[in-house]
């Protein structure tokens, strides 16, 4: 039962219950629904300016968070960087130096790796620190383009390397008769005096004096091309090394290789003899490039040691006569 509320009527001098009119109602509903709105309203002010909402606090320390886990990120990614460059470095300074190839040019290094037109549907997604996502994808980007590069690089090195270690087994790059079994070397290469004709002819090689049957030596990888015997070479031993390099061992005492065989640096493909034109004991050496004879002192020379040097200048002896005139 509800309470009935009076007022004191002074022209009466009774209390008569008090009336409420429904306009009077709105008027005091609203009235109160009004104050109630500024109180509300004066709260979240004073709320909103003196704290903070628990889920606003959570999203600045998740912010925080990934702000840290961005620079360490960005901290990775400038170390991937510097080692990459380091790589070139080496590559074209180094690998690519010793075998003697030309460096990768800044066009292929570069190749391929775009601005930020790249990441359009990035740029459309209108995200905050948009700047600041496109600029690292594209510095993933351009690492992972310029590792790419480099990985290319260095299968064409390790393909290059292969030729190239195979072709130095090929070429002549040792005597082919050993130091300590060597009694002189005739190093005259060019115009000589034949001994038993007694004229002048072209001498194309190197004459090697050592007792009869010291051991002779291939010079690099090889293919055996001849091993047969001639008037004037009289046992004699043709190789051929492949990339345009030959050489001939002659007046062997004999040989121990025959036609088509493959022999390595260091193989013994005969002995040293007297046979053909000649007048004393020896190899007789040559080397040719192109079917052109070159000097062959210019090759096995640079795999001595000092030692080994020294004892080869002492041996030598452009004074003597001699031995055949090849």
């Amino acid at each position: 039962m509800s309470k009935i509320k009076y007022i004191y009527n002074t022209e009466t001098c009774k209390y008569e219950p008090v009336k409420v009119t429904p306009k009077k109602f709105l008027v005091n509903f609203f009235g109160f629904l009004l104050a109630a709105s500024i109180m509300a309203s004066g709260l979240i002010y004073v709320f909103h300016t003196n704290f903070t909402p628990l889920r606003e606090i959570e999203l600045s320390e998740n912010n925080e968070v990934l702000k840290n886990q961005w620079d360490i990120l960005n901290e990775h990614l400038t170390i991937a960087d510097h080692k990459i460059n380091q790589l070139q470095v080496r590559d074209d300074s180094i690998y690519r130096t010793i075998l003697d190839i030309l460096p990768l040019s800044p066009t292929t290094r570069n190749a391929s790796i775009g601005g930020a037109e790249r990441f359009s549907n990035l740029l459309s997604e209108n995200l905050i620190a948009e700047d600041l996502i496109v600029s690292t994808y594209e510095r993933v980007e351009k690492l992972r383009r310029k590792s790419y590069i480099q990985t290319l690089s260095y299968d064409d090195i390790t393909k290059i390397e292969a030729e190239k270690e195979q072709m130095w087994a090929a070429q002549p790059a040792i005597q082919p008769i050993h130091n300590k079994e060597l009694t002189r070397l005739h190093t005259t290469y060019g115009p000589r005096f034949h001994p038993i004709l007694n004229i002048w002819r072209p001498h194309k090689g190197l004459d090697f004096t050592s007792p009869k049957g010291t051991p002779v030596y291939a010079t690099g990888d090889a293919i055996v091309q001849r091993a047969n015997y001639s008037k004037s070479y009289g046992f004699v031993v043709y190789l051929d090394h492949g990339y345009d390099y030959k050489t001939r061992y002659a007046h062997l005492f004999k040989f121990n290789v025959k036609k088509g065989q493959q022999v390595k640096r260091g193989d013994i493909i005969g002995y040293v003899g007297n046979t053909g034109v000649t007048e004393a004991p020896h190899l007789h050496y040559e080397i040719l490039y192109k079917n052109n004879q070159i000097n062959p002192i210019d090759f096995f020379h640079r795999d001595l040691s000092v030692e080994e040097y020294e004892k080869l200048i002492n041996l030598t002896n452009d004074d003597a006569p001699a031995l055949d005139a090849h």
